[in-house]
């Protein structure tokens, strides 16, 4: 008898915990900034860091990385996001840096208003005359840790 409830106990405790769990590529498909999976409009992520200017890339070029696909100008730019994604990975999920640290809100992004800090990509809303990058860069220091804070309670 005790062994049957045991054994029930830890099968139910073994669903409640799978229940609560996700795999990285679905939870990133869900708190992302994704496009039908695309990440960053279809805009190379190297680029921005070996260039200093957002490239589209092309879909022939793709990459599929933990629920997100990313678009490549060049091979030679796939295959150094192949060696290491998180590097080139836009923080935040790909949500505008300045929304996530002014309020924990995810804002669409404009992909040519970025700022790399840190060895980090960072995207912001750029449109109908707000330039989100503006008012990050009046106090930074303080969005960026509010931001990092925001998107620890929404991702993790």
């Amino acid at each position: 008898m005790k062994a049957r409830f045991f054994t029930t106990l830890l099968f139910l405790s073994t669903i409640s915990l799978t229940g609560f769990t996700q795999d990285p590529a679905t939870l990133r498909k869900k708190q992302f900034n994704l496009d039908d999976g695309l990440a960053i409009d279809g805009y190379d992520p190297v680029a921005y860091f070996k260039i200093n200017k957002a490239v589209k890339g092309k879909k022939e070029l793709a990459v599929y990385h933990l629920g997100a696909t990313y678009y490549f100008s060049s091979a030679e730019n796939k295959e150094e996001f192949k060696k290491n994604p998180a590097k080139y990975e836009p923080e935040y999920g790909g949500w505008c840096a300045y929304a996530m640290g002014a309020k924990g809100e995810k804002v669409s992004i404009d992909p040519e208003t970025f700022k790399i800090l840190n060895g980090r990509l960072y995207l912001f809303y750029n449109r109908y005359f707000t330039n989100t990058l503006k008012s990050w860069n009046k106090d930074e220091a303080n969005l960026k840790s509010k931001a990092d804070a925001n998107w620890q309670k929404i991702y993790h």
